[in-house]
């Protein structure tokens, strides 16, 4: 089979079992009052969206560091403030300061669930498959077997899809 092909599959595969994974419940459903690592997520797009970059690290009256407080490097803050520009433009209760604390709904688990799915199709997905095809040496079925394993390598999956945690292993603290 030609080398694209292969490429292809392995990461059509790689998207299958993403969101296969995706689709069962998280670390903390439904378990007030910190709600696990789903509610953090949407408390840092929260904070990043309502509150001005200065504020995002510190305790202040409208920000809680005991309620998820933003604990990782700005880079990481600043995906979560886009992923918050999109998700207040389809529903401005998702990341309404103080107000949307706790909030789940299956609309929402779907819109946190695809932005994990985008950012591995933007930035992680096509960084393997460079890193796999034209940085390493060998074979061309060596280096197809290298993608495949990068990409159902379960870890990442389960860490980014199954407890509900996102980019946070590409960004060192």
């Amino acid at each position: 089979m030609h080398t694209c092909s292969l490429v292809s599959i392995c990461v059509l595969l790689g998207l299958v079992v993403r969101w296969g994974v995706s689709l069962n419940s998280y670390s903390g459903a439904g378990k007030p009052p910190m709600f696990g690592d789903y509610e953090a997520q949407r408390h840092w797009q929260e904070v990043t969206y309502n509150l001005p970059p200065q504020e995002w690290y510190f305790n202040t009256t409208e920000n809680d560091l005991n309620y998820w407080g933003l604990d990782y490097p700005p880079l990481t803050a600043y995906h979560s403030l886009i992923c918050a520009y999109v998700a207040n433009s389809i529903n401005p209760e998702w990341v309404e300061l103080h107000k949307s604390r706790g909030y789940e709904s299956p609309m929402h688990k779907l819109f946190m669930r695809a932005t994990v799915l985008v950012a591995d199709l933007m930035i992680f997905i096509p960084a393997v498959v460079l890193y796999c095809l034209y940085l390493t040496d060998g074979s061309s079925k060596k280096k197809v077997s290298t993608l495949f394993c990068f990409l159902l390598y379960p870890g990442l999956i389960l860490i980014d899809y199954g407890h509900f945690q996102r980019r946070r292993r590409c960004i060192p603290s």
